[in-house]
């Protein structure tokens, strides 16, 4: 239970900003602690989801500008983390089109002029499918999403390879049974959420986080934490349109 405990505020603090102290003996490294902060990952995004909506809450008599801020506030929670993997990603596929090294171009400090320009897009598409659904009231499916974009990372986890050290030490110590046990958990939780007119939301999300990260890989030649970030991002937006779509 105290390996579980520990690899959800490894998650938080690793995926967020929420402020998360450690003892001096809890053990990070260790293969259990690191297979619960996956497991943890996608009750992350549902705790980020859930502060968004309360600001939201909170600020509601102010219309649209109170949703503006809820949605900035999610992304502002996790520190822009998958945004800026948005930027290097774009960076890494344009850079392969010129024959350059992705994997150099991708760790470089700085952002060319694709990356900021794919960030800015992504961006906005998320603020306003976010803004769009804290306006209408759809807070059980946006949690749902964000649920099931991170969902969709531990499947990558178990079932890709990685060009990074850190990724991999993440996948090692991701068991079968940690994916079934994730896959029961959450495929319940989302069913008691929104019941089944839209639990496809699920399936569906796996599809296009998988098709995503695979398209992604194959155009640079790897799957690091960076393509991972960019899937999440992705997935999140196309959920959320279709979400609006289904809701319309």
């Amino acid at each position: 239970m105290h390996d579980l405990y520990l690899g959800l505020k490894f998650a938080l603090s690793y995926f967020s900003i929420i402020p998360i102290s450690f003892g001096s003996g809890d053990d990070l490294s260790d293969r259990r602690v690191l297979g619960y902060m996956l497991l943890s990952f996608p009750l992350v995004g549902a705790i980020l989801g859930s502060i968004s909506i309360a600001i939201y809450a909170l600020l509601e008599s102010l219309g649209w500008l109170g949703a503006v801020v809820g949605a900035i506030s999610y992304m502002i929670s996790y520190g822009f983390l998958h945004t800026e993997a948005v930027a290097d990603v774009a960076d890494a596929i344009y850079a392969s089109h010129s024959d350059k090294d992705p994997y150099i171009i991708i760790k470089e400090p700085t952002v060319g002029a694709m990356g900021v320009l794919w960030s800015i897009v992504c961006v906005v598409l998320k603020i306003a499918s976010m803004i769009f659904l804290l306006l209408h009231g759809l807070y059980t499916p946006l949690i749902v999403i964000l649920v099931v974009s991170r969902y969709t990372l531990l499947v990558l986890f178990y079932t890709k390879e990685f060009r990074s050290s850190f990724a991999t030490t993440l996948k090692e110590s991701f068991t079968t049974r940690d994916l079934i046990l994730s896959s029961l958990l959450y495929a319940v939780v989302i069913y008691l959420l929104i019941g089944i007119d839209i639990v496809m939301i699920l399936p569906i999300g796996l599809i296009v986080g998988y098709s995503i990260a695979t398209t992604i890989g194959s155009k640079i030649g790897f799957i690091n934490g960076d393509v991972l970030g960019a899937t999440l991002e992705a997935t999140e937006i196309i959920l959320a349109i279709l979400v609006a779509i289904l809701w319309l």
